[in-house]
């Protein structure tokens, strides 16, 4: 704690506050290595009913270097979609890395997000994000949560830039949808041919959750200057089974995460489809011409039966 007795929650506001309002006892685990963060995460020390004072290192996540396939969706991404004073939501990983990397030469860029990233920190030391055309926390990065590096540790460490929240804040399409030009950038673990998007499951299986990717893609698909833009980014083809993750159909029992009236664009390494507004049919084809050429003709098969008529522009 500082000198008035307030500790702060560091690293993950996310759901720690709300599960701390409503507990009955509340334990906490002191830790002189964890990040001072401003926002949601100040907490008075009467507020415990038991402190454990330790010194651990902070669990860490390196960036793995982007394959040359997700190299190119950032770029694509980041060369075509992102716009000067865009506000952006990126997780962390590749992908994400990878869109960040080409932004050097934008201007006035923002985050809203819930997974703080990395490659924003580059950004911001270059001038390039600076949040100043935020309506709301303007001049702020806002977070919920993040894991990173020691460089990401120190960067956030009682730096007033940088905002973290609780997650029902930060995922609140309301709030969301206020942020000019919100680009929100989400992956997926296959879309069908009419755009709809599954991202926790395999089939039946359980593979991940989905945060707020269903929160971040409708907001930024409702965004109040209507120039949001919700993108969903994934390699064509799973690199082991090198099955196609643009599909006829979703296995069955697989989740829709994001429904096909949400995503805008989908993003692979061969292109960008283009759906708001498109029938069925026009759906079809734009996805098909971002699939792998593998997998094409089989796809346009699959279209056919299911539509009935053949998938045109």
């Amino acid at each position: 704690p500082d000198s008035h007795g307030f500790c702060s929650l560091g690293t993950s506001v996310d759901c720690v506050r709300a599960a701390m309002v409503h507990s009955k006892l509340i334990i906490a685990q002191v830790n002189k290595r964890m990040p001072r963060t401003f926002g949601d995460g100040i907490v008075h020390v009467s507020h415990f009913d038991y402190a454990v004072e330790v010194d651990t290192p902070l669990p860490t996540h390196g960036g793995v270097p982007p394959s040359p396939e997700e190299a190119q969706i950032g770029k694509l991404i980041g060369q075509n979609l992102v716009v000067d004073g865009a506000t952006l939501q990126l997780g962390i990983g590749s992908i994400p890395d990878a869109v960040l990397s080409q932004l050097g030469n934008y201007k006035d860029l923002g985050v809203h997000t819930e997974m703080f990233a990395e490659g924003v920190i580059n950004l911001v030391e270059k001038g390039v994000i600076t949040n100043n055309h935020k309506p709301i926390h303007r001049g702020k990065i806002v977070s919920s949560f993040l894991i990173g590096t020691q460089r990401t540790y120190d960067f956030i460490n009682d730096n007033p830039m940088v905002l973290m929240k609780e997650v029902d804040y930060t995922n609140n399409t309301a709030i969301i949808k206020q942020h000019p030009k919100m680009t929100a950038v989400n992956s997926c673990i296959e879309v069908d041919i009419t755009g709809q998007v599954c991202s926790d499951s395999i089939g039946t299986r359980m593979f991940s959750g989905f945060g707020g990717q269903v929160d971040f893609i409708r907001g930024a698909a409702e965004g109040i200057d209507g120039k949001g833009k919700p993108i969903i980014a994934l390699q064509s083809i799973n690199q082991k089974t090198k099955d196609s993750k643009i599909v006829p159909v979703l296995k069955p029992g697989a989740g829709v995460v994001t429904s096909r009236a949400h995503v805008h664009y989908v993003v692979t390494e061969h292109g960008i489809a283009s759906l708001f507004g498109k029938t069925l049919r026009q759906r079809a084809h734009a996805l098909i011409q971002v699939a792998h050429p593998d997998h094409r003709e089989s796809l346009e098969k699959a279209a056919f039966d299911r539509l009935k008529t053949m998938p045109c522009p």
